[in-house]
């Protein structure tokens, strides 16, 4: 069996294929009164769909949301929330050559082995495209956590050997991420970026890069001290974006170069809260928020469906063969990303602030 759903109170669950209807999915968990409408899910959606710009695939899909329950008077019930996107631009016929041939870098061979029934068309449930039903449950998610002064923010600061070293703001970042295709705080760097992505494109290659999620204004104590984990959680959110290979908090992998003394966070008082003078933690200790922003980075991998012939195995004959892929594919899975990430970091603090107590599960 696969497993679909996410959450402990607040509770998602997706499901549909990238060639199949359509696809969705089910929040359930959702305190009553929340105003929701369709664009609020809408803008989310848009961010993550393809055919916006040349570096993203050309698939033209509109994702038009379609919300089936949950939702009374503009205002949430209680009642499980469920909602749809139907496909209308899948060419199915480029995968046929896909049915016996396992793609390198793609979980094909590993769904095969699996379930033996396996609708290869588009990478079906292991494609990119489901996440559209992380979208949904994270922009349900958002708009939760929003009411209580609580905002996610994901942004690229790297792409392929393209660095973002540019510091800024939260609120110049914020600003700067809707100014271009790739969602870099920096629009100098960012016109970099595309061109990096755009060369690579055109030698039917792909790229991958770093994004940074910056999870502002939680309240310092949400999260368990050894299970459930408030990183652990967000990691694990984060690596079930199929693209993700590695997560860092705060300093992450460089904090295995410096000293206890350079890295521990010292406290002061202002206003009377408790701060800390740096943020080498990136917001999480002992496993729970201490009050300072969440600093998450995630290291995703190139775009596996790449042009020219490759190397692969045929399963139906048990002998070597070559496959050439066809269909349309982003040359780099980032910018797109980015709502993902912050989909998938929402709903993990949703469900948290709820356990914690800090949100009321019946109603708003």
């Amino acid at each position: 069996m696969t497993s679909n759903s996410t959450g402990k109170i607040f509770k998602v669950t997706t499901f549909g294929l990238s060639h199949g209807t359509a696809l969705g999915a089910v929040v359930d968990g959702c305190p009553a009164g929340l105003d929701l409408s369709p664009e609020d899910i809408q803008i989310e959606l848009n961010k993550r769909r393809p055919g916006t710009s040349n570096i993203t695939t050309s698939r033209d899909e509109k994702d038009k949301i379609e919300i089936l329950s949950g939702i009374f008077e503009g205002k949430t019930d209680g009642t499980p929330i469920s909602a749809i996107i139907r496909n209308n631009d899948q060419i199915s016929k480029n995968y046929d050559n896909l049915k016996n041939n396992p793609r390198p870098g793609h979980g094909d061979l590993c769904w095969k082995e699996k379930f033996g029934n396996y609708d290869y068309r588009g990478g079906g449930r292991g494609s990119g495209r489901v996440t559209i039903g992380h979208v949904i449950g994270g922009a349900i998610s958002k708009k939760l956590i929003e009411k209580y002064g609580i905002s996610i923010t994901a942004h690229v600061i790297q792409i392929h050997n393209i660095k973002n070293e540019e510091k800024m703001s939260l609120d110049e970042i914020k600003e700067n991420i809707n100014k271009n295709n790739v969602r870099c705080s920096s629009l100098r760097v960012a016109k970099q970026m595309e061109d990096e992505i755009l060369k690579h494109k055109q030698e039917g290659n792909s790229v991958g890069g770093i994004v940074e999620i910056i999870i502002d204004n939680v309240p310092l104590g949400i999260g368990q001290p050894v299970f459930d984990k408030l990183d652990a959680d967000l990691a694990k959110a984060l690596m079930n974006i199929g693209a993700v290979k590695g997560v860092e908090v705060g300093l992450g992998f460089d904090s295995a170069l410096i000293t206890g003394k350079e890295m521990n966070d010292e406290y002061y008082i202002e206003n009377n809260s408790i701060k800390t003078k740096t943020n080498n933690a990136g917001g999480i200790l002992g496993g729970m928020s201490n009050g300072m922003p969440i600093i998450l980075r995630i290291a995703v991998k190139p775009t596996p469906s790449v042009s020219g012939i490759q190397n692969t195995v045929n399963l139906e004959e048990n002998i070597n063969s070559t496959i050439e892929i066809e269909g349309r594919h982003d040359p780099c899975i980032c910018p797109r990303l980015t709502t993902v990430a912050e989909s998938a970091c929402s709903m993990v603090i949703a469900d948290h602030m709820i356990r914690a107590g800090f949100i009321n599960p019946d109603k708003i």
